[in-house]
Parts: C-alpha cells; sequence; structure tokens
C-alpha cells in the first residue's frame, strides 16, 4: 500500500478503535490522534498476528486485514487509556 493508503486505513482503524473502547463516552480523539493509534495499532496487530500464527502475511485494503488493524489499534488504545488514567 501506498503512504496516502495507510493514512486512509489507519484514520479508520483508529476511529473504529475509538468507538470501540468508549471514545464517544469520553472525549473524543483528534483525526491525527485517530491516525497515528491506528497506523501504530495496525503495525502492532500485525506483530501479534505473525507472532501467534508464525504464518507470514502480506496485508492490503481486505476485512482481515482491517481487522487486524483494529484489534490491534483497541489494544494500543486501551493500553494508553489505563497508562493516562493514573
Amino acid at each position: 500500500m501506498g503512504f496516502f493508503s495507510w493514512i486512509v486505513f489507519g484514520a479508520l482503524a483508529g476511529w473504529a478503535a475509538n468507538l470501540i473502547v468508549g471514545g464517544r463516552q469520553r472525549r473524543p480523539q483528534g483525526c491525527l490522534l485517530s491516525v497515528l493509534v491506528g497506523v501504530v495499532g495496525a503495525a502492532l496487530g500485525g506483530l501479534l498476528y505473525r507472532a501467534t500464527t508464525g504464518e507470514e502475511k502480506a496485508f492490503g485494503f481486505d476485512f482481515a486485514s482491517f481487522g487486524v488493524a483494529v484489534l490491534g489499534a483497541v489494544l494500543l488504545l486501551a493500553v494508553l487509556r489505563l497508562a493516562t488514567r493514573r
């Protein structure tokens, strides 16, 4: 994927993760933070996928990749919220 595709993919994954973790009830995060959480979460999700399954997969724009990216972003966002709560 290209650079701008990763930004769009990260923004969507970060937005979905923010909704899952409960961003609407709390304070909504900004667009830049959604992109950062989504891109870093996608990378984290890809690393966790590779570590747990042992198979190497090329991720693109599909539902499986989006699911892995959202799960990684949810994990990252949950850890960040736990760290900033204390």
